[in-house]
C-alpha cells in the first residue's frame, strides 16, 4: 500500500522457556482492537496483563473503519481518543440513492454540544497501531508477538495456557483469560464451544481506493445504481485520501476472480467516472454471518468481540460492539479481583452483552434482508419503499441501508435500581443507558463525561448532597465520586458549571436530582432527592449483590 507501511513488532524470548510457568492476573488472547482495549483498560486500573498474538503486525487492509461516538468516548477514557479522532475523518451526514437519484439524506448528530462526532472513519490498521503505542506506554502491559495459543486448560481457580513462540513452546497461568481472538476463535474451538446463528450467501467486494476527490465526507449508499444494476454500493472516505468502496456481488460470485484488478477496475471506473484517477490499495471479497455464543463466560474464560458474537458489516456494529463489551467487562473484573464484588458479577457481563449482541444481530439481519431481498416480492416491496421515501418521511423510517451503531440500553439489567414510585424523568438518558455528554466548566475539563470516569459517580444538581455524606461515600469499600452541577461548593465534591444549560436540559436536572452512573458510564439509578441509604443500596445492587441475594433466597 502506498499510504501505510505495516509496522513489524518483535519481542524478547519468553521468560518461561528458562523457568517455571509465570502466573499472570489476566491474559488476553488476540491483539486486535478489542483485545488491545481490554489490555489498556486493565493496565490503567493497575492490573498486570499480557497480550498474546500469533502475528507480528497490525491488520492488513482497512477492515473495520467506522468508529461510533460511544466508542470514541471509550477511547477518550483509554487515553487515545484525541489521537484516533485527530487521524480519522469525521462525519455525521449520510445520503441514500435509488437508481440515478438521491432520495433523502440524514444527519446522525444534528445538535451542538457534543465533544465527539457521530462517527469517524479510520482504517483498522491505524486504530490498532495507536492502541499498540498506548499499550507500550503502560508498564502493566506486555505484548508478545508471534506467540500463538495452542492449548487452554481451565481449572477452578486459574487457566493454564500453552503457547508456541519462535523460540519454543511454554505454559503460562492466568487467573482470568480474556478471549479476543476473532471470528474463527481458536480458543473457542479448544474449549469445545460453538457459535449459533445464521450465515448469509450474498458476497460483497470491499476495496480501498487511493483517490483525490471532491466527494464530501459523508456516507453514500446506492440501491440499484446505474453503474451497478440490481445490486447495492457504498462509498466512504477514510484517512490519507483512501476511500472504502463496497459492491454487492450476489451469491454466485467467485471470490478469487472478483478480487483480481481486472475485475475490480471496470466496476470502479463505472462508479467514479472516466476522468477520475485512482489506484486500488487493497481488496477482499466476503460473506458474513450473524451468530453468537450461548454464553460469553465459561468459568475463568471471558469472550469478547467477534470471538463472542458476529454480525454483518451493515451499521458498523462489529468492532464498536466489541469495544463496548470490554467497557462493560473490565470494571466488573477489577472489582471481582479486588474482592469488592462476588464472582457472579461477571455473569452480568455475559447477560448484558448477550442482550446487546441480540440487538445488533436483529438490526444487522434486518439490514441484510432489506439490502439483499431474497424474492421478487421482497424486492418489489423494497423498491416501492425507496420510491415513497423521496417524498414521505414515514417511508424513510422503513429504508434500511444499515441501522448505524448506537450504545445498547440495558433496560432489564439486574444491576439497575428501578425508579421510585411517583418520580418521573424527562432525561435523554434512560435507565440502563449510556451517559450523554455536554459542555461544562470545571477543574477537570470542559466536557461532562470526563467527570464520570474512574468508578461509580453520583451526578447531583445544586446542593443535593451534604459534605459528611460525600466523605462517607469516598471511604466506602465501593467508593462513589460526587459531581455537583451548580450550587455552592461542597467539600469533597467536584463542582462544574452548566455553561450552556445543556446538562440540565439533557438530564431534566431539577434541584435535588441525582443520577448514579456505573464505571462504564451507564445509568444504574436516579432519584429526585438524595438519600444515602438508597444510594448505598443501588451501589450494592450494581456490584452484584442481587445475585447473592437471589442465591441465598433460593
Amino acid at each position: 500500500m502506498k499510504t501505510y507501511l505495516n509496522p513489524i513488532y518483535s519481542c524478547a524470548a519468553p521468560i518461561e522457556l528458562s523457568g517455571p510457568p509465570h502466573h499472570w492476573p489476566v491474559v488476553v488472547a488476540g491483539a486486535g482492537p478489542v483485545g488491545l482495549c481490554a489490555a489498556i483498560d486493565l493496565a490503567q486500573r493497575g492490573i498486570d496483563v499480557i497480550v498474546l498474538d500469533e502475528d507480528n503486525t497490525v491488520s492488513v487492509g482497512s477492515r473495520a473503519i467506522c468508529w461510533a461516538k460511544r466508542t470514541l468516548e471509550i477511547f477518550d477514557r483509554l487515553g487515545c481518543g484525541d489521537c484516533i479522532v485527530g487521524k480519522g475523518v469525521e462525519w455525521n451526514v449520510g445520503r441514500v440513492f435509488f437508481r440515478d437519484e438521491q432520495i433523502y439524506q440524514f444527519d446522525l448528530l444534528p445538535e451542538a454540544g457534543h465533544r465527539r462526532p457521530a462517527f469517524i472513519n479510520l482504517q483498522q490498521y491505524w486504530v490498532e497501531q495507536i492502541l499498540v503505542e498506548r499499550c507500550l506506554g503502560l508498564p502493566q502491559t506486555e505484548l508478545r508477538w508471534h506467540n500463538k495459543v495452542v492449548g487452554v486448560t481451565p481449572r477452578s481457580d486459574h487457566v493454564a495456557i500453552r503457547v508456541v513462540a519462535p523460540e519454543g513452546e511454554y505454559t503460562i497461568l492466568a487467573d482470568w483469560l480474556i478471549v479476543a481472538d476473532g471470528a474463527r476463535s481458536p480458543v473457542r474451538g479448544m474449549l469445545g464451544l460453538e457459535s449459533e446463528g445464521q450465515a448469509f450467501r450474498d458476497r460483497f467486494l470491499i476495496a480501498d481506493v487511493l483517490m483525490h476527490s471532491d466527494f464530501p465526507t459523508e456516507r453514500w449508499f446506492w440501491f440499484d445504481p446505474p453503474f451497478h444494476r440490481h445490486q447495492s454500493a457504498l462509498l466512504h472516505r477514510q484517512a490519507d485520501n483512501v476511500w472504502r468502496v463496497d459492491f454487492q456481488l450476489g451469491p454466485d460470485a467467485d471470490p478469487e476472480e472478483e478480487k483480481k484488478p481486472e475485475k475490480i477496475m471496470p466496476r470502479l471506473r463505472a462508479m467514479l467516472g472516466d476522468n477520475t484517477e485512482f489506484e486500488i490499495e487493497w481488496a477482499s471479497v466476503y460473506t458474513f454471518q450473524c451468530r453468537r455464543m450461548r454464553s460469553f463466560r465459561h468459568g475463568r474464560a471471558l469472550f469478547v468481540g467477534d470471538a463472542a458474537h458476529l454480525v454483518s458489516p451493515f451499521g458498523a456494529r462489529g468492532a464498536n460492539s466489541g469495544i463496548q463489551d470490554v467497557d462493560n467487562l473490565i470494571w466488573k473484573l477489577e472489582l471481582v479481583m479486588a474482592g469488592q464484588a462476588p464472582e457472579s458479577l461477571l455473569d452480568s457481563y455475559a447477560t448484558e452483552r448477550a442482550f446487546a449482541a441480540d440487538e445488533n444481530i436483529r438490526h444487522s439481519t434486518r439490514s441484510t434482508d432489506f439490502i439483499t431481498p431474497k424474492s421478487e416480492a421482497s424486492r418489489a416491496f423494497r423498491d416501492a419503499t425507496l420510491l415513497l421515501a423521496k417524498h414521505h418521511a414515514f417511508a424513510r423510517r422503513l429504508v434500511n441501508s444499515g441501522r448505524l451503531s448506537l450504545p445498547t440500553t440495558l433496560e432489564a439489567s439486574v444491576l439497575s435500581t428501578q425508579d421510585r414510585a411517583g418520580e418521573a424523568f424527562a432525561s435523554v438518558v434512560p435507565l440502563g443507558g449510556a451517559a450523554v455528554d455536554a459542555p461544562v466548566e470545571g477543574p477537570r475539563g470542559v466536557w461532562l463525561l470526563s467527570y464520570l470516569d474512574g468508578g461509580f459517580t453520583l451526578l447531583v444538581f445544586d446542593n443535593s448532597v451534604p459534605a459528611d455524606a460525600v466523605e462517607v461515600l469516598a471511604n466506602d469499600a465501593n467508593s462513589c465520586n460526587v459531581v455537583q452541577v451548580g450550587g455552592k461548593s461542597v467539600a469533597g465534591a467536584s463542582r462544574v458549571e452548566d455553561s450552556e444549560r445543556l446538562v440540565a436540559a439533557r438530564y431534566d436536572g431539577k434541584p435535588g436530582t441525582c443520577y448514579l452512573f456505573r464505571p462504564d458510564q451507564h445509568l444504574c439509578a436516579r432519584w429526585r432527592s438524595f438519600d444515602l441509604q438508597s444510594l448505598r443500596g443501588a451501589i450494592a445492587r450494581a456490584t452484584g449483590q442481587a445475585y447473592v441475594e437471589a442465591m441465598e433466597a433460593a
